[in-house]
């Protein structure tokens, strides 16, 4: 069983790799459902589809639990005890699911797989070109879904002004804009604090975006010699310590 684990979730094969891509696509799809679902809540059919969610994440889990040299700290380290709450909210709603939000954190601890990143990056040339700039936009797309979510989380009920997902997600894209309208505000000195911590995470991640859009592209290569690691894409030689490199290439691009 575990060999057969092992062979899935760190193989090379094309089955492999296909159920690396299919989790990504289903995380993807839960950070859609979180949303979708926040307008039908207590709805039935949204209950037997946390339900179906929960055992296959369960799963997903305890495989790779099983599949790790490291189980201890696999199953409690900061990634797995985040999956436990994503279960806890899904199975049982009523006691986790305040912490529904935390269900993306999937998308990123997969995306920050090195067997996921060494697909991507050997399937796709536009991944290899551009992985900073695709992380960027990925981080700040988490950072405003988590950050919505929390929102959401925190204020509805409480707040008559964030009554859906789509009240939140507009709170948070004009606050860490710095556009801020005004026209819902979250009181309260917790609500301020939240208010600030949007708006300077959010500008950073912003410029951080910026940065890496209109830059010059380099590829990550560390230098044998002086551990330099962005060059230029046609580089030859180091441009720290003229040290000749080997850069894979597949010409200009």
């Amino acid at each position: 069983m575990r060999s057969r684990l092992s062979r899935l979730y760190d193989g090379d094969t094309v089955v492999s790799r296909r159920y690396g891509y299919f989790l990504l696509g289903f995380d993807a799809a839960m950070v859609l459902y979180v949303i979708v679902s926040s307008f039908f809540v207590g709805s039935l059919a949204i209950e037997i589809i946390d339900l179906v969610l929960g055992v296959f994440i369960a799963f997903d889990y305890i495989a790779r639990v099983i599949v790790s040299r490291k189980r201890l700290r696999t199953a409690f380290g900061f990634w797995g005890l985040a999956d436990l709450v994503v279960i806890l909210s899904l199975l049982a709603p009523i006691a986790g699911e305040g912490f529904a939000f935390l269900r993306v954190v999937r998308t990123f601890r997969l995306l920050r797989s090195y067997h996921l990143l060494r697909q991507l990056r050997n399937d796709f040339a536009y991944f290899r070109r551009n992985e900073a700039t695709v992380f960027a936009v990925i981080n700040l797309g988490l950072f405003i879904f988590v950050t919505t979510a929390l929102v959401f989380e925190t204020q509805h009920g409480v707040n008559p002004d964030i009554q859906d997902y789509a009240d939140a997600l507009y709170f948070t894209v004009t606050t860490l804009t710095t556009t801020g309208f005004g026209d819902i505000t979250l009181p309260g000195p917790s609500g301020r604090l939240l208010s600030v911590v949007i708006m300077i995470f959010g500008v950073s991640l912003f410029v951080r975006l910026i940065q890496v859009l209109f830059r010059p592209p380099k590829l990550e290569y560390e230098c044998p010699e002086c551990g330099l690691f962005l060059h230029e894409a046609d580089a030859v030689h180091c441009k720290h310590c003229g040290h000749v490199l080997h850069i894979r290439s597949e010409g200009t691009y």
